[in-house]
């Protein structure tokens, strides 16, 4: 097999790559796999790292038997009738990439989607998301800072790892602050360690709410935290993962007393929004800088002043509740959204090397399966149709 990591072509750059210069040079010495890199001036790897581990570089991956990228493929740079795995973000019918989509079909593209690879149990088995919590967490912070002034934070982008943003955290000194965390996912977990490494403590949700601090804490919450059954039947977890519309929000008690809010959620366009902007415009809504990981744009979203996905360039933009408009950031009566949607390129070589070996892990050996039970789930399309998982998706197609 012939697998060709491709130059990321999406609009703003991505520096992230599927596998790093050692990875691909173990490919090619411990699997025998032909590995090469198509050259690229933004990676965060450079040409000469694969280079000095023997990786070949080639412009023209027409003769690869599998493409690897990590952004969506501009649709005029995918090479009809070859088989791609890269984040489409198109499963779940974001109008923004129909057009992709139709493309892909269009010209027979087999699509592979990394957010899709799951195991028997349905859970995924590759992702960045980890790391879109470190940063995104990380960010919360900056962003706070920005807007008060009360203590100094560098980018992560600016930082070579995340080592070096764990020697600053050791020496940070922040004032007292609630923040609440929601979700249990990878992106969760990646953002509790920044939490746990800028050694603020955490409290439970009941404590959250009645107590008052004189240091940081933050409380993370599960869903049966901020959820109640609108017929007042108890909470269910498994039903609110089969029937999310059934349910609605309490949220608001959290925002009358959290600072900052990190959101992690894997979020249901069925269910219920944390908020509403008119909850928002409310005077006891309390909640100053909201870090959206989950980053699904209004109006199908859980958080109704994410409007926009921000950029590592330009991070923040500020909401006024009262207008429903996005607004320039850090004003007195505005919540400052931190929406990036590519986080984990803020962390680059952390976050490629890791879903590197995740994927030579976790889905190499499925893909080098005669038949493979995990590819033909993640299959959101092959040779002009959609994948027998995503049929759903030709009405979201022809609109």
């Amino acid at each position: 097999m012939k697998i060709g990591i491709i130059r990321e072509g999406k609009v703003p750059p991505d520096t992230r790559v599927a596998l790093d210069p050692q990875q691909c040079a173990y490919l090619r010495s411990e699997f025998g796999l032909d590995v090469v890199v198509q050259p690229s001036p933004i990676r965060i790897f450079k040409d000469e790292e694969y280079a000095a581990l023997g990786v070949p570089l080639e412009e023209y991956l027409g003769d690869c038997d599998l493409l690897l990228g990590v952004k969506e493929v501009p649709k005029d740079q995918l090479i009809p009738g070859k088989t791609y795995s890269f984040f489409s973000h198109t499963h779940k019918q974001q109008v923004y990439n129909r057009d992709l989509l139709q493309h892909i079909l269009k010209k027979h593209v087999h699509l592979i989607d990394y957010e899709v690879l799951t195991d028997n149990l349905g859970r995924r088995v590759i992702a960045f998301g980890y790391f879109a919590g470190v940063v995104g967490a990380h960010n919360a912070f900056w962003t706070y800072a920005q807007r008060t002034g009360a203590f100094a934070l560098p980018r992560m982008k600016d930082l070579y790892d995340y080592a070096a943003a764990k020697e600053i955290y050791r020496q940070l000194q922040l004032p007292p602050l609630k923040i609440v965390l929601t979700g249990t996912g990878r992106v969760a977990t990646g953002a509790d360690q920044v939490l746990e490494d800028l050694g603020i403590r955490e409290v439970s949700p009941g404590d959250f709410l009645r107590e008052t601090y004189n240091e940081p804490v933050y409380t993370q919450l599960f869903s049966r935290d901020y959820l109640r059954h609108k017929e007042g039947q108890s909470f269910d977890k498994l039903h609110f993962y089969q029937h999310p519309e059934d349910y609605e929000s309490t949220f608001m008690r959290f925002a009358k007393t959290a600072d900052i809010m990190i959101n992690g959620i894997f979020w249901d366009n069925r269910a219920p929004a944390f908020f509403t902007v008119e909850e928002m415009a409310d005077p006891d809504f309390k909640i100053q800088v909201i870090a959206d990981i989950t980053c699904d744009i209004a109006p199908l979203s859980s958080i109704p002043s994410t409007v926009r996905a921000s950029t590592i360039a330009d991070p923040v933009f500020g909401f006024d509740p009262h207008t429903g408009q996005e607004t320039a950031p850090y004003q007195a009566g505005v919540i400052d959204m931190m929406t990036i949607d590519n986080l984990p390129s803020e962390l680059p070589r952390d976050a490629s090397t890791a879903f590197g070996k995740m994927y030579i892990e976790q889905v190499l050996p499925h893909m080098l399966a005669p038949n493979s039970a995990m590819v033909e789930r993640a299959t959101i399309a092959r040779q002009g149709r959609l994948g027998q998982q995503f049929g759903y998706l030709y009405d979201f197609v022809n609109g």
